[in-house]
């Protein structure tokens, strides 16, 4: 009896040193031990919870799952979640919540079996993921700024056509008006070609407000070529401002994905910029850019840009993608590097490979949404 008891002791001073909450129970949910740093995580005296259910430490949601694990384990003795981790909810003596990695292991030569789980508090982690979040979306809101800016020209002169149209149709009214018989079909005429230009007007600054505006990421299911085909009004103003020819290849197998439309637009703006500046001093049919989508395979999609430029030296594709590196002189370098990001976050990948005869494809490769759907 002493051996046994001096044992428990130092049992429980070995589980008083680990770092991590570590709790025991037997087949039923009984807590059976719980260690110092366990007392300290969920605001409990382990003398106060032991021979009481482990529910007694979970959201009612997370502890009837728990015991639907439990229970499919004693009938079946096949481990689903047994001898894995997992992230869960916990809650703490006070009532709050708290993200949790729970792993839980079956005590060797337990019968009936008993359970050991290990608790590890993700808040700090999470913090963390939620800090990196933020400092990428004000990045990426600084970059789509940068694309702005450099597309500042196009925009400029795309507006002033509309509103050109809209002053010279209403001068024009105002003199019809002014005559002595005024030709009210012609002024109809007029007034439609106000509001036209005016629609034509308002849908360049919709675009614009939509693609700079400071948002939560919200990710829907998207038609990709619908995707594309919206980035067409922001995409020809830059383009025909610099006398380079657009055109859209679009696979109609290209599927839906799971995205944040405006990131994803983001993306291909960057690409778009790069692909305009890289023509650059060239002529005829060469100033010629093609946005294409196809379908891969049963499970991602691609969408590609491609120009017929002098192309990416090998010195240059080696690093174009990391943070701050750049070629152009006012270059933020973070383009790229921003597009990468987001096409991970994606579950996606962003890459480039040259175009034959000459110039460069950039394309981004994303998991279609029958990829996310569970069989």
């Amino acid at each position: 009896m002493i051996h046994e008891s001096r044992a428990r002791g130092e049992l429980q001073a070995l589980l008083d040193a680990a770092v991590d909450a570590i709790i025991t129970i037997d087949h039923q949910g009984i807590i059976e031990t719980m260690n110092r740093a366990a007392e300290d995580l969920f605001g409990h005296d382990a003398a106060d919870v032991i021979g009481r259910n482990i529910s007694l430490l979970m959201p009612p949601e997370v502890a009837q799952a728990h015991d639907g694990y439990i229970a499919k384990f004693l009938a079946t003795r096949v481990p689903h979640v047994i001898g894995r981790g997992r992230d869960v909810d916990a809650m703490r003596r006070d009532g709050s919540h708290f993200p949790a990695r729970l792993s839980v292991g079956r005590v060797p030569g337990s019968e009936p079996p008993r359970f050991v789980g290990f608790v590890h508090d993700l808040t700090g982690q999470r913090a963390v993921e939620a800090d990196s979040r933020r400092s990428q979306a004000r990045l990426a809101q600084v970059a789509r700024y940068a694309a702005m800016g450099e597309m500042a020209a196009g925009i400029a002169h795309e507006l002033n056509q509309p509103l050109s149209a809209i002053a010279t149709y209403a001068q024009a009214c105002d003199r019809m008006l002014d005559g002595p018989a005024p030709e009210i079909p012609e002024i109809h005429g007029a007034l439609k070609q106000i509001a036209s230009q005016a629609l034509r007007a308002g849908e360049i600054i919709r675009r614009l407000r939509h693609l700079v505006g400071n948002r939560e990421t919200e990710r829907v299911a998207s038609d990709v070529n619908e995707v594309v085909q919206e980035l067409a009004t922001l995409a020809g103003v830059d383009t025909r401002h610099n006398d380079i020819t657009l055109l859209f290849e679009l696979d109609p197998q290209a599927g839906k994905v799971s995205i944040d439309r405006v990131q994803v637009q983001q993306v291909l703006l960057n690409l778009l910029r790069n692909a305009i500046e890289s023509l650059d001093g060239l002529t005829g049919e060469r100033r010629r850019i093609v946005i294409s989508t196809r379908r891969v395979d049963a499970e991602d999609v691609e969408i590609c840009v491609r120009d017929r430029g002098p192309g990416v030296p090998p010195e240059v594709a080696e690093r174009m993608f990391e943070p701050f590196y750049t070629t152009k002189d006012s270059g933020t370098g973070l383009g790229l590097a921003i597009s990468r990001t987001i096409a991970r976050a994606h579950h996606g990948t962003l890459g480039h490979r040259p175009h034959a005869p000459t110039g460069a494809e950039f394309f981004l490769q994303l998991p279609t949404l029958e990829k996310h759907e569970p069989s």
